[in-house]
């Protein structure tokens, strides 16, 4: 029976053309390989639910290229078999190559986007105290940029080096050493200047997300901090975008880089018959009664004299900047009121002293006379 069954196959295949045997073989190989890799899956799946989340989800988000790994074995593996010509062979042989080097790219850029989606879950940017969550996102958000752009930048490498021409021209290129490699120096430096800021940035970190930052004049949070650039929301929902280079080489304000709580300021400006003693106690009062006081600093102090005002400034602190901006403004409102109805006079104004003529003389001496004979 076997024997039999052989000869068919044999007969068969003298029979059919080898261009439609190929493809036959190759189909069937591609059929296979959906096949394997559906079974692969679900055995993956089950085998991964009682696992943590990251092999749960590196099972989920590696089903594509697994299937296409696993299709380029099954279809070199057909490649094999059938009777091909060279040089058909040798063109199907270079697609599989390609595609398992784009495999590997992409299952490395995969597992690292899901280690680190599953490293930032422990961290809540909007809790509280962010401080930690905050330098855990930035360090982990920018290396995981850099390293994606190392891995594009080898998967490309490696695709290219298959190719005998590219390969060639590159080793020519390189051992030249010449204008071209100057040239191709200069083109490189801003995205080389970039990607070594970006890993400066990540280990130092000047910046981190949902900072609150001073620059250019503006006052905005970190947003978003890519490979090239960083992204500042601005206080009126602006967006002021900045190379990476530029938080390297230029001075800027970082109001949150060792914690979020701030002292705010507020500047007013009396006359000197207002007592300091009673705008101390009402700002105390103003502060205790305010749910943006974090309970930490409230002071008030005579800071300079003009000729005809007194510089009060009142420091006031709150969590962060954002309730430090709107303590401030609270105190504002509450303490002019609190002047204007107990001390109207308190505001500034302005004085002039004269000599009095001989009219004026007249009009004292009248509003003298008056007073007296009504006591």
């Amino acid at each position: 029976m076997e024997a039999r069954l052989e000869q068919y196959i044999h007969a068969f295949v003298r029979w059919v053309p080898d261009p439609i045997l190929s493809m036959l073989i190759l189909l069937l190989s591609f059929v296979l390989g959906l096949l394997i890799h559906k079974i692969v899956f679900r055995i993956s799946t089950r085998l991964a639910e009682k696992r943590d989340l990251f092999w749960r989800s590196l099972v989920q988000r590696t089903r594509r290229p697994v299937r296409l790994a696993i299709l380029t074995w099954t279809l070199s593996l057909g490649v094999v078999v059938a009777p091909l010509s060279a040089n058909a062979e040798s063109v199907l042989r270079h697609i599989l190559l390609l595609c398992f080097i784009v495999v590997i790219g992409w299952m490395a850029r995969t597992a690292l986007h899901i280690w680190t989606t599953v490293y930032l879950r422990r961290f809540k940017l909007d809790a509280e105290d962010n401080l930690l969550a905050r330098k855990h996102v930035t360090q982990s958000r920018i290396l995981e940029r850099v390293a994606v752009t190392v891995i594009i930048a080898f998967t490309i490498s490696a695709a290219l080096m298959s190719f005998p021409g590219v390969r060639q021209y590159g080793v020519s290129l390189m051992a030249s050493a010449g204008v071209a490699g100057i040239v191709l120096g200069l083109a490189l430096q801003p995205v080389l200047k970039n990607l070594f800021a970006g890993i400066q940035l990540a280990i130092t970190q000047p910046i981190r997300i949902d900072d609150a930052l001073l620059v250019e004049g503006e006052w905005g949070n970190v947003e978003e901090i890519t490979s090239t650039y960083v992204v500042v929301k601005l206080w009126d929902w602006r967006r002021l975008i900045l190379p990476l280079g530029y938080f390297i080489d230029t001075p800027f304000q970082n109001w949150t880089r060792e914690g979020s709580a701030l002292i705010g300021t507020v500047i007013i400006y009396l006359d000197y018959s207002v007592p300091v003693a009673e705008v101390r106690r009402k700002v105390e009062e103003i502060a205790a009664n305010s749910s943006l006081w974090d309970r930490d600093v409230v002071n008030v102090a005579v800071t300079d004299f003009k000729e005809s005002v007194m510089e009060v400034r009142i420091l006031v602190s709150a969590s962060n900047a954002g309730r430090a901006f709107d303590l401030r403004c609270e105190v504002r409102e509450k303490l002019i009121d609190f002047i204007q109805q107990t001390y109207p006079s308190g505001l500034p104004k302005v004085r002039a002293e004269g000599s009095t003529d001989a009219r004026g003389r007249a009009v004292a001496a009248e509003a003298s006379q008056g007073t007296a004979s009504t006591l």
